[in-house]
């Protein structure tokens, strides 16, 4: 019989923890919400496991350890106004609903928004509001935002992205194609003003159109 508390245990200390991420809110969020009930029943037994857990349509769900270090990277507000871009099953969306006031969330394929909004409900997540279309070149319907999260990657981050930060907002995208990716951080030091720090190096799946790096020709 799988002692399920423990082995959630062990995914915070022997993934997470070990890969900086060490606020004390964020590893009680990660016991509060429960990530297997956000996973798919198919691979349910995987939900602790240091790997991406496959979706519909050639999405993942992120490593947790990767989850983690993003919500920790954010220092996400209370007053926080957050877009993310692929909901998923809305895992990710819980957490950010948790530690920001309001997320709005962006998801392209409909069976995807579909379960992540029953997901939602279910854990008395309120303060999201879920669209269905495409957000791999932006989402500007509620900018300026504070909090910006791309959970899969992008060959070419769009500017889009950037102009809808508020001053002081962060933004979270992997940028690059394989095999090297770059976690990347952008915070708006002012209008039009931004700085970048890169992370780390990691690897995930592309957004749904999201924009190619131009090919030149000879």
């Amino acid at each position: 019989m799988i002692n399920i508390e423990q082995t959630r245990f062990n995914m915070v200390e022997q993934q997470i923890r070990t890969w900086d991420v060490l606020d004390r809110k964020i590893l009680d969020l990660l016991y509060k919400t429960k990530r297997e009930e956000y996973v798919p029943a198919a691979y349910r037994s995987m939900a602790f496991m240091d790997m991406e857990i496959p979706l519909e349509h050639g999405a993942v769900m992120l490593t947790p350890k990767m989850e983690a270090r993003i919500i920790q990277e954010l220092h996400i507000k209370k007053s926080d106004n957050i877009l993310e871009i692929g909901t998923g099953t809305g895992y990710m969306t819980a957490l950010l609903a948790q530690l920001g006031a309001h997320v709005y969330s962006v998801e392209i394929e409909s069976a995807l928004l579909a379960a992540a909004k029953i997901n939602l409900q279910v854990h008395d997540i309120h303060n999201v509001t879920l669209k269905h279309g495409d957000g791999a070149k932006g989402w500007p319907a509620h900018a300026p935002y504070d909090v910006i999260v791309l959970t899969a990657s992008t060959p070419v981050l769009p500017d889009a992205f950037k102009n809808d930060l508020a001053p002081g907002g962060r933004l979270f995208a992997i940028v690059g194609e394989e095999p090297i990716m770059q976690a990347t951080l952008i915070n708006c030091i002012a209008p039009g003003k931004f700085h970048s720090a890169f992370l780390f190096e990691t690897c995930t799946a592309p957004l749904k159109n999201a924009i190619q790096v131009e090919q030149f020709h000879f």
